[in-house]
């Protein structure tokens, strides 16, 4: 990636002439070349952020900028072709938003004509200068259309040898200002097969091969955060080779992820009610997590007040 001109970046904020600090990033560029990647990496750092909005628009956040009960300080927007005609407007927009001391920060993605080609035919999608003809045609008019605004661009970033993830952290590390490693947002989530899988599950364990509690009279009332229980679950050899497999996988799992810019992560664990053993092994690995400054971790137990 090519970084040309970076007169300043969107850490250093602006203000609004109430005299507030506020910080407005307005990403544009060749369709293909990331905008999407780019605008989740102002997501994850806290951005407030719209997708394809019409300059004129963009404007109207200058107003949610200045009102007196607005907490928005930090905006990232993407604005291109997508907009038709009104796209046109977006320099003067820029200019304007200038001239009431916002000076927005425009970062420009680009890729070279190859790859804007490839990634086009990858996902079959149509050029948005070109619907009913052939691609190339249109991401040269594009280079054209977008000739001027590139000039105007505060950072420029060619694409074309990164995949999404490292666009991500480079945005991250680069114009955030963050530490490239990042945090992980862990979610360790327990439930019950018989009530239902979680749908936002990115891993799934199932843990009704331990020791189930269930069949106890004594024990069924209780959770899996009881001593009693835990006891049970883990009696025995078999909970303790299952962490002995389960911990050093997560331990080489949660910094792979993190690498390829995963930044949130739930671990979905469940046994039949979600009250006993699903229970006891989350716990069990928010301990062995605890005190790392890699992972913020979230531990829910979702089905563990329900009948089992």
């Amino acid at each position: 990636m090519s970084v040309a001109r970076a007169t300043h970046t969107p850490s250093d904020g602006s203000a609004s002439r109430d005299g507030r600090r506020v910080d407005l990033v307005v990403i544009t560029g060749y369709s293909g070349a990331g905008k999407t990647e780019a605008i989740a990496a102002f997501e994850d750092g806290g951005y407030f952020c719209v997708d394809n909005l019409p300059p004129r628009m963009i404007g109207s956040l200058g107003e949610l900028f200045r009102h007196e009960g607005s907490h928005v300080r930090r905006a990232a927007v993407v604005s291109d072709v997508r907009g038709g005609e009104y796209f046109d407007e977006l320099v003067g927009v820029l200019a304007e938003l200038e001239a009431e001391g916002l000076d927005p920060t425009v970062i420009f993605l680009e890729a070279d004509e190859r790859t804007l080609l490839d990634r086009f035919k990858e996902t079959r999608r149509r050029h948005p200068l070109a619907p009913e003809g052939r691609i190339i045609d249109g991401i040269r008019s594009e280079q054209a259309v977008l000739g001027a605004l590139r000039e105007r661009a505060h950072v420029v970033m060619d694409t074309s040898d990164l995949t999404g993830a490292m666009l991500r952290r480079r945005i991250a590390t680069e114009i955030l200002g963050r530490d490239g490693s990042g945090r992980l947002a862990l979610t360790v989530l327990t439930f019950g097969f018989k009530h239902g899988p979680p749908r936002d599950a990115d891993l799934v364990l199932d843990v009704r091969f331990l020791p189930n509690p269930h069949y106890r009279e004594d024990l069924r009332p209780l959770t899996g955060r009881d001593k009693t229980v835990v006891a049970h679950v883990e009696a025995g050899t078999l909970a303790g080779e299952f962490y002995d497999r389960l911990l050093p996988m997560l331990d080489f799992l949660l910094p792979a992820y993190v690498a390829e810019g995963k930044t949130h992560l739930t671990l979905a664990i469940g046994c039949t009610g979600g009250r006993h053993r699903s229970v006891c092994v989350a716990d069990r690995i928010a301990r062995h997590l605890d005190g790392r400054d890699d992972v913020r971790l979230r531990v829910v137990h979702r089905d563990v007040e329900l009948d089992d």
